[in-house]
């Protein structure tokens, strides 16, 4: 969970005075993966935990926060609404033809990943920590195991984006 009081004061007032509760709920809630109680998120958020219950609740009701327990209530944000909105975004600022090349792009990058490991997945991709193994041949395993889950999450989201744009069921292209 973001922790506001480990940036400057006068940023903290900033953002304070800048924003409602609602808004500072929100944007705790953005960097919330794990469930969270309303008490920590009024922490983070700088207001009263009754205050963040209710901007929570309201969130709830958006579908843009999930309740996960309800004794005590925990919180967390809705990934579903997240990947909409990055959807949504993709779809508003890019063309067609320049989402289907950006999925080109990774697609080949997928390939070339399957090729290298020769699996289909990357969950399929055995890493020991053999001390015997190269610490960098090691670090490398890892760092493209990491940018091919990456590239998969990519493709999904491009995939829907273009979608999106070729039903023209959103907002007008920027380009």
């Amino acid at each position: 969970m973001p922790d506001r009081a480990g940036s400057s004061s006068d940023s903290t007032n900033q953002w304070e005075s800048d924003r409602t509760t609602f808004q500072r709920v929100y944007d705790v809630l953005t960097g919330t993966s794990k469930p969270v109680s309303a008490q920590q998120f009024s922490e983070s958020a700088v207001c009263s935990e009754n205050g963040a219950r209710q901007a929570l609740e309201q969130l709830v009701e958006m579908e843009i926060a999930e309740q996960t327990e309800t004794s005590p209530a925990l919180y967390r944000r809705n990934p579903s609404y997240f990947e909409w909105k990055r959807v949504e975004r993709l779809a508003r600022e890019h063309s067609s033809g320049e989402l289907r090349a950006r999925l080109e792009d990774l697609l080949e990058t997928d390939q070339k990943l399957q090729e290298k490991y020769g699996v289909l997945d990357p969950g399929a991709v055995v890493v020991t920590d053999d001390p015997a193994e190269d610490h960098d041949m090691l670090h490398d395993r890892w760092g493209d195991l990491t940018e091919w889950r990456t590239v998969r999450q990519d493709i999904t989201m491009l995939k829907r984006a273009v979608r999106r744009t070729e039903t023209g069921c959103h907002g007008k292209n920027i380009h």
